[in-house]
């Protein structure tokens, strides 16, 4: 995207750096690195940087306002609330495509958001092992706001922990030990001390929940949460049973609380108008469709990491679909293969990490992840017979 750092960073890479760089970053964790992490990072001009942001911030007007509780009450299924909400998410993922417009401009467009956490520890360990081994450019830096990696992870411990004892916040997850991100489960209790726990192994007595913590039972005070719904009824019925507690009143904190997993998310977009957040409608809604199918995407509601989305959508899948209520249909947004590598360029999707610190009006941006891919999908699942493809970040200029 900055031609001349691009043609800088490709003429000195060097196989044998990326495979120094990987062999730093798997040995880490070793054995628990299970996704591709790609050559490069992506370097993003202040001009897209801001056009990003534009659009979050957009967003987050409407997000603020005590009236989009009442707006979004839909969003929840009935059997899934939990009670004791939050007046907003601590955490926010804004997923953005690099595109082309109608004028043949990159732009971003927005692809997804999600009121959630996403691999906010790991990435630290990304960017300093990067840069270990490949040179970074003056006046570019992997986070945003004026945060560096201290104050970065200053903030992360704050909204997370508070100032309760460490030994009651704990990371909840299902399978921890077997998920495809548990690098972040473990960067996370190296960089703030929290214990990840399988949510088999809580212990609930009436209104309080408690684990193991070196054998001693331990109260929970606060839970990052990491559980995803839609993950949780892919298991057996016995984890299922366990999983009840979310509908329960109980004396924890959420963090952030799992009703915005589903406030703040592909539910949100029909309601932005933004120029770069494409046009989208309930599929419910619609009384006619487009003529241009062709320049359409139809998504699941309730679902993650791109599963159940139709790309090539057909009016026959719309018809197959019979729960259309759970549905979004989406402009087509026209991925730039901007990211010159050997062979075919690399198309780029960026999430841009928002933290919502403990009494602020609004929620800041702070740090990144990427994503380059060469096939249809963006993802490390869906590219995985490619180089110059997979999890990267973005080095933003200052």
């Amino acid at each position: 995207m900055i031609p001349g750092l691009r043609k800088e960073y490709n003429e000195r890479f060097t196989n044998e750096k990326y495979e120094a760089f990987i062999e730093d970053l798997s040995n880490i964790y070793p054995g628990h690195l299970e996704f591709r992490i790609a050559e490069t990072p992506v370097f993003i001009p202040k001009e897209f940087t801001q056009k990003m942001l534009s659009a979050c911030e957009s967003i987050i007007d409407i997000i603020s306002k005590p009236s989009y509780q009442d707006q979004s009450e839909n969003a929840i299924p009935a059997s899934l609330y939990v009670p004791n909400e939050d007046s907003h998410p601590q955490f926010i993922a804004f997923d953005f495509g690099i595109c082309y417009n109608e004028q043949g401009e990159l732009e971003p467009q927005l692809i997804e958001m999600q009121g959630f956490p996403s691999l906010f520890a790991w990435q630290v360990f990304v960017a300093d092992t990067h840069q270990k081994h490949f040179a970074w450019p003056k006046n570019f830096s992997p986070y945003l706001n004026g945060l560096d990696r201290e104050s970065y992870l200053a903030l992360l411990q704050k909204i997370i922990i508070e100032d309760t004892p460490v030994e009651n916040v704990i990371l909840l997850e299902i399978l921890p030990h077997q998920q495809k991100t548990r690098v972040d489960f473990y960067a996370t209790k190296e960089l703030l001390g929290i214990e990840t726990v399988c949510i088999t192994e809580l212990i609930k007595e009436g209104r309080q929940l408690f684990y193991l913590r070196n054998g001693e039972k331990t109260p929970v005070k606060r839970i990052y949460n990491r559980v995803i719904f839609d993950d949780l009824f892919q298991q057996s019925a016995e984890i299922q049973e366990k999983g009840k507690i979310f509908q329960e009143e109980l004396d924890v904190t959420w963090i952030p609380h799992p009703n915005w997993f589903y406030r703040l998310s592909k539910y949100t977009l029909p309601f932005i108008d933004h120029p770069y957040v494409p046009h989208t409608q309930f599929l419910d809604k619609i009384l006619n469709l487009p003529v241009d199918l062709e320049n359409y995407v139809v998504k699941p509601l309730f679902s993650f990491a791109g599963q159940g989305v139709i790309i090539d959508v057909t009016e026959q899948d719309i018809q197959n679909i019979k729960d259309p209520g759970n549905w979004i249909i989406q402009r087509k947004v026209n991925y730039a293969p901007v990211i010159e590598t050997p062979g075919e360029n690399a198309k780029a999707e960026i999430r841009l990490f928002y933290f919502w610190e403990p009494g602020a009006d609004r929620p800041i941006s702070a740090s990144n992840l990427a994503r380059l891919s060469k096939g249809k999908m963006v993802g490390v699942r869906y590219n995985q017979d490619k180089n110059w493809v997979g999890g990267s970040f973005c080095l933003f200029e200052n």
